[in-house]
């Protein structure tokens, strides 16, 4: 199983970015998949999953409404469009799976095996 994470950058506050994580050695038919992050010198917390069995998503209360998580199962591909974006979202942003458990509230609050590296967004003026 591999996960490519893209799309991070550097964007004003209030802008948006997209990110994108695509899937291989593996079909999004049925695991939870998400997105997590981690700032300078903080733990890392989780932003938003999604289930790809039924679709039902849990996000976090700091992105809800600003930030959406969706799954293109065609292309194995789970993306977070992210909008009027905040300084404090300045992270790595990780994809990570789990292939245990279709449950997005699950994989939120869990610590998955299966990670992908990391991509930088900055949010900064």
């Amino acid at each position: 199983v591999q996960l490519q994470a893209s799309g991070g950058g550097l964007v004003q506050p209030g802008g948006s970015l997209t990110l994108s994580c695509a899937a291989s050695g593996l079909t999004l038919n049925r695991p939870a998949i998400g997105w997590f992050r981690q700032a300078p010198g903080k733990e890392r917390e989780g932003v938003s999953c999604i289930s790809s069995l039924n679709e039902i998503v849990h996000y976090a209360d700091s992105v809800k409404g600003r930030f959406t998580i969706s799954i293109d199962k065609a292309k194995n591909t789970v993306y977070l469009q992210m909008n009027d974006l905040r300084p404090e979202d300045t992270a790595v942003y990780y994809c990570a799976i789990d292939l245990g458990h279709s449950s997005s509230y699950y994989l939120f609050h869990s610590s998955p095996a299966n990670w992908g590296q990391g991509t930088l967004v900055t949010v900064s003026s």
